[in-house]
């Protein structure tokens, strides 16, 4: 009943009217982010959702598109805009994900989407993380966020989808709120602290 049904129209409205309440914050960062990043304030990419569909994810762009002599793009922190480094510590850079959700993409609680080049690096048990809609926030995140190692993580989004309930997705969603307002665990340049995951795999067969 939940699953299928309560949690699905929870998503809908309480996205819905999430985009309208924080609507003056859409605009004002949406225009700031023109400013900081020449024109584009969003960011789109692929990423795996429910039984690994691949669908767009919309966040706010904190990052240019700076290159080098080479034609490379510059490492994440030279390419991080004040304004960026702002949504990102803030978290206001999740806000678009709402229209995920409206969308159908995405659950407000679930396994964060990772890159699709991730896919054949989860072994069995990891992979239970496709068998629902990724989320904008998860057990993951609010039991360390980007300060647990790619095991620790996958482990909890595991964890998730085998005890998903209402009680469990609003214990998550408090914690959420509750650590956005204290900033707690916010890593702002991930990259800084751990690898990718294809990496970290690969190394450990090394």
């Amino acid at each position: 009943m939940y699953k299928k049904i309560i949690k699905p129209l929870f998503d809908f409205f309480a996205a819905f009217f999430g985009l309208l309440i924080l609507s003056p914050i859409f605009t004002l960062v949406t225009i700031g982010l023109m400013f900081a990043n020449k024109g584009n304030p969003f960011f789109f990419q692929k990423r795996p959702g429910k039984n690994e569909k691949i669908f767009r994810i919309i966040k706010f762009k904190s990052m240019n598109d700076n290159k080098d002599e080479n034609g490379n793009l510059l490492s994440d922190s030279e390419r991080l805009t004040k304004m960026g480094a702002f949504v990102r510590k803030t978290s206001l850079d999740e806000i678009p994900q709402l229209i995920n959700v409206l969308k159908g993409d995405m659950s407000l609680v679930g396994p964060r989407p990772l890159l699709p080049r991730y896919l054949p690096y989860y072994n069995e048990r990891e992979r239970l993380r496709h068998f629902v809609k990724p989320g904008i926030t998860g057990l993951a995140q609010v039991s360390g966020r980007n300060t647990l190692n790619w095991d620790e993580r996958l482990e909890l989004d595991a964890q998730y989808v085998e005890s998903m309930s209402m009680k469990l997705d609003f214990t998550i969603l408090f914690k959420t709120v509750v650590g956005v307002i204290v900033k707690k665990d916010v890593v702002v340049i991930p990259g800084e602290m751990y690898t990718t995951l294809d990496k970290f795999r690969n190394n450990e067969k090394i």
